[in-house]
């Protein structure tokens, strides 16, 4: 079971047919691009959309953009304002070379972003999270109860480009263990994440939008190519890019073979939020303690004016969703097949108008009967 290069550039060797896509507004360099706002209005259609990204991510290009993703930008720049914060008290957190994107030493990344910005800005937390269509695009490829995580990257002027690579699960692994899984078990991977960026900045092609190769997650050894010298070269001749506006988004396969660009811009400060979406019967990248966030959210959603579409992503979201692994001697279901989960005991509490103590001893009890 040896990757073939010449199978692979079969593999990627198609082209995007608009009328494939109706939902979509344009194909530039293989790659869909979708209006929010007309998105947004077809809402109705949300099901026939969701078909078609999940179309796109498997079989078709493997990556979307949705233009215009926060119509509204004002909630893109207050959490731009909130990662500045984190980033100015980590400043003095050694990032090591360990960090890919932190290469130039000037660089700099916040991991576990979503938790934090939780915690020091409710609010703009609420804000920016309860975007409907992050939700769309989580469950057209993983249905409900996926969990999210998000890591920030500031790259600076002169900050050097990525080697192409695929990412988590298997992507982060060596060639020796990704070699351990069957074949099946490699294609598998990748229908358990879905990655995503937000862009808090314009992103020019000087300033480094990340670079991609269109098709490429449709090979299922790719896991198992994309160090080899032949692979890095064909990524180099053949991956495109598109620039980005502020506001702007794109959701891809973690399949997808993609690096970051250089930044070769003299002013421009390249700011992205990073979505990494998993899976409820998957392993996230980043721990999260979602009863802290629960409750540093809770009296801020509370009054917050949010329809059952805006609320459902951000419970998803700030909430362990899936009921599973649990102690089962404890966490007995009641008039279910499965027990309660975290979300469930943060929007029964907000529809039944408890207060936040109510909340924090509840929550205290699921995790116990959930310890093993």
């Amino acid at each position: 079971m040896q990757p073939q290069i010449a199978e692979f550039q079969q593999s990627i060797d198609d082209v995007v047919m608009l009328q494939d896509y109706p939902n979509a507004v344009a194909v530039e360099h293989n790659i869909l691009i979708y209006s929010a706002g007309q998105l947004r209005s077809d809402a109705l259609n949300k099901t026939a959309i969701q078909l078609e990204w999940a179309k796109c991510w498997r079989r078709g290009p493997g990556v979307l953009m949705i233009k215009g993703f926060f119509t509204d930008t004002t909630c893109v720049d207050a959490m731009s304002q909130v990662f500045q914060q984190i980033l100015d008290a980590e400043r003095h957190v050694a990032i090591g070379e360990g960090d890919h994107f932190a290469a130039s030493g000037t660089n700099q990344r916040i991991w576990n972003a979503l938790e934090k910005a939780a915690i020091l800005a409710p609010a703009v937390f609420v804000d920016y999270y309860s975007n409907p269509l992050l939700g769309w695009a989580a469950e057209a490829w993983l249905g409900p109860g996926y969990q999210l995580t998000a890591q920030v990257n500031s790259v600076s002027p002169g900050g050097k480009a990525q080697i192409v690579h695929r990412d988590y699960h298997l992507g982060f692994q060596e060639d020796r263990a990704v070699a351990r899984f069957p074949r099946h078990a490699q294609a598998m991977s990748a229908m358990l994440t879905l990655q995503g960026a937000i862009a808090h900045v314009d992103m020019a092609i000087a300033s480094g939008p990340t670079w991609l190769l269109p098709f490429s997650q449709r090979y299922d050894l790719g896991y198992l190519l994309y160090r080899q010298p032949e692979l890095i070269a064909l990524f180099e001749d053949q991956s495109v890019q598109l620039p980005l506006t502020k506001g702007d988004a794109i959701f891809f396969s973690p399949a997808l073979m993609h690096a970051a660009g250089a930044n070769q811009t003299t002013e421009v400060q390249r700011l992205a939020n990073l979505l990494q979406i998993s899976s409820p019967f998957a392993k996230p990248m980043e721990r999260l303690d979602h009863q802290r966030m629960q409750l540093a959210l809770y009296n801020t959603l509370s009054v917050a004016d949010l329809d059952e579409e805006a609320l459902d992503v951000l419970a998803t979201i700030i909430s362990d969703s899936y009921p599973f692994p649990t102690n089962l001697d404890r966490d007995v279901p009641v008039g279910s097949i499965t027990p309660t989960s975290g979300r469930d005991l943060l929007l029964q509490a907000l529809h039944q108008g408890h207060d936040r103590t109510t909340l924090e001893r509840q929550l205290q009890d699921y995790y116990w009967r959930r310890e093993t």
